[in-house]
């Protein structure tokens, strides 16, 4: 667990950079057709046939469903790749929980959930008609292994037994031991720790099946083996135009969380921003039946919106389960002594930060380090309370209490690059409103690269910097596992643990959850152990994004689910 947060790192900020565009607070419209978590979409009952367009910046590279990471791309490789299991195709919290997809339940777990077992539905086939066997997921996942074909979630090599040394299919001369195939139908998974987590994870492209005569290594990605609703028919220049069309062998019967009601799919991507929401704007031609999946409104965008009732309509709220926040080093003077940095939690003044990151339509203001959805275990607390605009006498009153009695003079770092998580506005806002207790804060800049290796690198890692995160599933193992378990800190690679935190109360605590395979239970701990190390000042939790995307005229039954904060393409129709 300790390799994904760098990649879900980057997912997360693919999602969220183009929604934190500009300073000002902005007045976007909270109540519209898409709802306040994506809603219905536009009226109409939804019908089969049409070509759904997708206009995206960013391209859907690495198409081969091992080196997906979890299924990124705003959903669009789901609708080829099937796995064991899935989200729930819903709005809002709803669409949090974890489902069946190929299997015909979310696993039994035994042995403290060291060992998952799934079966598989009845009647599963692939583009072709040929059948879908348990011995395809497993070669499917062993794929995964391969160093060729790097880049997926790394969850696998560090829970299965044996897979923090194997090199999958094309070097090994065996399969994984880990995972056993007792029948065509039956897949069972050996873990070498309890994973409560496991259906979650079994979301993942990984656990889409292979037929291993039909594997073309590195060519895969170009016709991958269907096993969803549609088929790649195109895919030029790694991922920019991908189109997809029906495969005539998928089931609805055997699948009850995608729709695929258009005939095909098509995907433009390598767009600007703007371009992207003109299109969707003016809705003439194809535009008219197009969504995006990575794209966002800014705050001006949003005022303009916000005066046009029908553009107003066709705006899809998301949210996803992402904190950024303030970043101690405990180790270092003067953050060595919880007074101060309580002091700093005390003195934050939110308002401006949230007007940094481009107003209340865009960003929500964090107390807790888990995202405010109940999956996650969130539970309300403020150990620090300051209010909307900071509490600069408790925050003075610490300070001198630490020996700062006439101020305290610390530096902040951040990066240069304009993305509203990291850079200049925000550390800018974080200055102004610490100044008021009496910290004064230098701000130091860094080139993007620089300010990831520094950051993540316990030997040159800042005192103060600027960070964020987000979570490859909604729970909040995933959230704070990471971040705050002592056995995950990294002392030569990418370490995220910044805080340094290795308390044996802590790392217990995430054992005995993750051996819980109620997810209701195992949420209600995480929000008690996210409150108990909240209690420590070792970050000061600032904003959860929120996501606002426009959709065409014609596009009806829009979904967004709090999981992924994106419109899912898996329920749209376009008549």
């Amino acid at each position: 667990m300790r390799q994904p947060t760098a990649l879900s790192r980057r997912i997360a900020v693919a999602v969220v950079t183009a929604a934190l565009v500009g300073g000002a607070a902005a007045c976007g419209p909270e109540k519209n057709g898409a709802g306040a978590s994506g809603g219905g979409g536009a009226g109409g009952t939804p019908h089969k046939g049409g070509t759904l367009t997708v206009l995206n910046r960013a391209p859907q590279k690495t198409f081969d469903p091992a080196r997906l990471y979890t299924s990124g791309g705003g959903n669009i490789p789901s609708l080829v790749y099937r796995t064991l299991t899935t989200r729930n195709r819903e709005n809002g919290a709803e669409g949090t929980k974890v489902v069946p997809d190929l299997a015909t339940d979310t696993g039994t777990p035994s042995n403290d959930a060291t060992v998952w077992t799934f079966r598989l539905k009845d009647g599963l086939t692939y583009e072709d008609g040929t059948p879908i066997t348990a011995a395809d997921i497993k070669y499917g996942v062993e794929r995964s292994f391969a160093p060729e074909l790097s880049g997926g979630a790394p969850y696998l090599r560090d829970w299965l037994t044996g897979g923090d040394t194997y090199q999958g299919p094309y070097k090994e001369k065996k399969g994984l031991d880990a995972i056993e195939t007792p029948d065509e139908k039956t897949i069972v998974f050996h873990l070498r720790k309890s994973e409560g987590d496991f259906p979650f994870l079994a979301t993942s492209t990984q656990f889409t099946p292979v037929p291993k005569d039909r594997d073309t290594g590195l060519k895969y990605a170009e016709h991958p083996v269907s096993s969803g609703p549609y088929k790649v028919v195109k895919n030029d220049n790694d991922g920019e135009h991908l189109l997809l069309e029906r495969n005539p062998h998928w089931s609805e019967e055997t699948d009850k969380e995608r729709h695929a009601y258009p005939d095909r799919i098509d995907v433009r991507s390598g767009l600007d921003p703007a371009v992207i929401n003109q299109r969707l704007a003016g809705g003439q031609g194809a535009d008219a039946a197009a969504v995006t999946t990575d794209t966002n409104l800014g705050p001006a965008e949003l005022a303009k919106v916000s005066t046009d009732k029908q553009l107003s309509a066709r705006v899809g709220t998301g949210h996803f389960g992402y904190t950024n926040y303030l970043a101690f080093n405990p180790k270092s003077k003067p953050f060595d002594d919880p007074r101060v940095r309580q002091a700093v939690a005390y003195a934050i003044n939110r308002t401006s930060v949230i007007n940094a990151a481009g107003g209340s339509s865009l960003a929500e203001p964090a107390t807790t380090f888990l995202p405010n959805q109940k999956s996650f275990g969130h539970t309300p607390s403020d150990p620090f309370p300051a209010g909307a605009t900071g509490n600069a006498d408790k925050a003075k009153e610490l300070l001198k209490e630490a020996g700062y009695g006439d101020g305290l003079e610390i530096t902040l770092t951040h990066s240069t690059a304009q993305d509203f998580e990291t850079g200049p506005d925000i550390a800018t806002a974080v200055q102004a409103a610490l100044k008021p207790a009496g910290i004064t804060v230098k701000l130091r800049g860094l080139e993007d690269k620089d300010y990831d290796e520094k950051t993540h690198s316990l030997a040159q890692q800042p005192d103060f910097f600027l960070a964020h995160w987000g979570a490859d599933w909604p729970s909040g193992g995933p959230f704070l596992a990471p971040v705050f378990d002592g056995r995950q800190i990294v002392k030569e690679g990418s370490n995220y643990n910044y805080a340094r935190l290795d308390d044996p109360a802590v790392n217990d605590e995430i054992d005995a959850i993750n051996k819980i395979t109620d997810h209701a239970e195992a949420a209600r701990r995480w929000g008690a152990l996210d409150r108990k190390i909240g209690e420590q000042a070792l970050t000061v939790p600032l904003f959860h994004p929120v996501y606002k995307r426009l959709f065409g005229k014609d596009v009806k039954n829009v979904v967004i689910s709090d999981w992924t904060g994106v419109l899912d393409v898996s329920q749209v129709a376009v008549k």
